[in-house]
């Protein structure tokens, strides 16, 4: 995915609909991936225990959430640097709060991949961490949307649209076994 803006940010909210196919496996799978040269500077995963986590740039903060399935899950994850507050929605509910990296920054200059966790910059991946399903809707704002926004966002209601990522618009270099299938909602 090629951003709209470089991702230099001290917050954010990004969401995406995520549907997995093979519910049942035993592994962790990454949904989202933003490297840059040297770092991961933004992750999501479903973990092996079947939590979700996100990591900056370092050590994660977990959230205990329902597992997608065969069927689609909005799914939000929203972070600021200024409090630290961390959470993750599930079809519009919210987790508890966290507090994650206070005065962080994400830095720019990387690239984002959907569904497979880069080992390095441009490569190394490894079969066992992709992710088997689909993933769409991948919207991503530099600010953190309000509850209300989110759980609109989640009932088909109409919402601002992302500023960093906007599905609708994105530019998307498409690698390997992956399939874009368009679909209007």
């Amino acid at each position: 995915m090629v951003p709209q803006k470089p991702l230099n940010l001290g917050a954010f909210t990004l969401c995406m609909q995520v549907a997995r196919e093979l519910p049942n496996m035993e592994r962790e799978v990454i949904l989202f991936a933003y490297r840059t040269q040297n770092v991961d500077e933004l992750n999501v995963w479903q973990e092996l225990d079947s939590r979700y986590s996100f990591y900056l740039s370092g050590d994660g903060v977990m959230f205990k959430a329902p597992k997608p399935g065969p069927t689609e899950t909005h799914m939000c994850v929203t972070w600021d640097s200024s409090s630290g507050a961390a959470a993750i929605f599930m079809d519009g509910r919210k987790s508890v709060t966290k507090m994650y990296r206070r005065g962080h920054r994400i830095r720019s200059g990387g690239k984002v991949i959907i569904g497979q966790d880069p080992d390095g910059y441009l490569g190394s991946f490894e079969a066992k961490q992709s992710f088997v399903g689909s993933i769409r809707d991948v919207n991503m704002w530099d600010s953190v949307l309000s509850d209300s926004t989110i759980q609109d966002m989640n009932s088909g209601k109409r919402v601002p649209r992302g500023n960093v990522f906007d599905w609708k618009s994105v530019e998307l270099k498409v690698n390997g076994g992956t399939e874009v299938v368009n679909s209007e909602h």
